[in-house]
């Protein structure tokens, strides 16, 4: 076992860096993962560039990781050496009124890995007691690719939304935006048995990247009247879910338009602080009954229904994690995702 692991340290905004430190110790109730893929979030980018206040640095950032359980610490239950796992890593107290609730994902008090424990983006990372006791870590099942298993907690996402929006067999779905996330929903709610799966996106480029998804519609909302399109589509009554995974107040504020009654919508992309009012026409929520709500992270179970679509084949995953590409890599990372080319980048450390 080597003394140090290569690992990519947050020190501020901007800065970011490939360092050497030592490989962690394996403490009581824990388990030490050697790491062998980790996505790089939206959020990652967002914190090299503007800094983020959540995270306290020095910290060794990353969360949609996956690795091999290398070390079980005393007392520490549930995994064995040589299991993989990946994480639900917004790490709940297990003790608040949400958390008593199964809410985890709301917990007030949340330690997230990459930014209160150290993260995924090193060659090994500690999962820690908390974490476990409170159902954390969840087994991938063998045969599944490391890039493809690192994919699990942003789909677990996905399908807090798909739950949260009560997604049943055979509905039509319209997600707004088909950036990484927008894409993501799309293909999980296809996989949770939605019949019919539109996608709009304004971004030209967008939309080709979405084509070979094989989704029943692409929509450029700036070029047709997406509203329209979607009652065509639906007999007249509208959607019976729109996911707005696009971070801009008007499609928020359209999407009401774009469900039957007694439909939903989702808002899935958080709007930037300070410039997060919308505007909602009240009379079309009263008469048609509809369902406006909100979806943030997500639990283990949620987690672990991703890992079962990971695992289950259905979806396009090689399409989803476009990039992979070594630790050192992340600057090209965070290149491909601002010029658009890529979905999710995977590193391999």
């Amino acid at each position: 076992m080597p003394d140090t692991m290569r690992a990519m340290v947050y020190r501020g905004p901007g800065d970011i860096q490939l360092e050497h430190v030592p490989v962690p110790e394996c403490g009581d109730g824990e388990v030490r993962v050697k790491v062998d893929a980790c996505a790089v979030c939206g959020t990652d980018l967002k914190s090299f560039v503007h800094g983020n206040p959540k995270i306290t640095p020095p910290r060794i950032i990353g969360h949609e990781f996956t690795g091999i359980v290398d070390t079980v610490g005393a007392g520490a239950s549930g995994l064995a050496l040589g299991d993989r796992i990946v994480m639900a890593t917004s790490v709940s107290c297990g003790q608040c009124a949400y958390c008593q609730r199964g809410w985890t994902n709301l917990c007030v008090d949340m330690a997230a890995m990459g930014f209160k424990y150290e993260g995924g983006m090193a060659e090994y990372v500690v999962v820690p007691e908390r974490a476990l006791r409170n159902g954390h870590a969840v087994r991938v099942p063998e045969g599944v690719r490391p890039e493809h298993a690192a994919l699990a907690e942003p789909l677990s996402c996905c399908v807090n939304a798909a739950g949260n929006c009560g997604i049943a067999a055979g509905d039509t779905v319209v997600v707004v935006g088909a950036g990484p996330m927008g894409i993501m929903n799309a293909c999980v709610v296809r996989g949770m048995g939605a019949a019919k799966v539109i996608v709009a996106e304004i971004n030209a480029a967008r939309l080709e990247q979405a084509e070979g998804f094989g989704f029943d519609r692409l929509v450029n909302p700036a070029e047709d009247d997406l509203p329209a399109i979607v009652k065509e589509e639906t007999d007249g009554l509208g959607a019976d879910v729109a996911i707005v995974a696009a971070p801009a107040a008007a499609p928020q504020e359209q999407a009401i338009g774009l469900v039957r009654k007694r439909g939903t919508v989702c808002l899935f992309a958080s709007l930037p602080k300070g410039k997060s009012s919308i505007t909602l026409d009240s009379r079309p929520l009263h008469y048609n009954e509809l369902r406006v709500v909100g979806t943030s992270d997500s639990t283990p179970a949620q987690v672990a229904a991703a890992v079962e679509l990971i695992a289950g084949g259905s979806l396009p995953l090689d399409r989803i994690a476009t990039h992979v590409v070594d630790l050192a890599e992340l600057p090209r990372a965070y290149e491909l995702m601002q010029s658009g080319e890529s979905l999710r980048v995977v590193l391999k450390p």
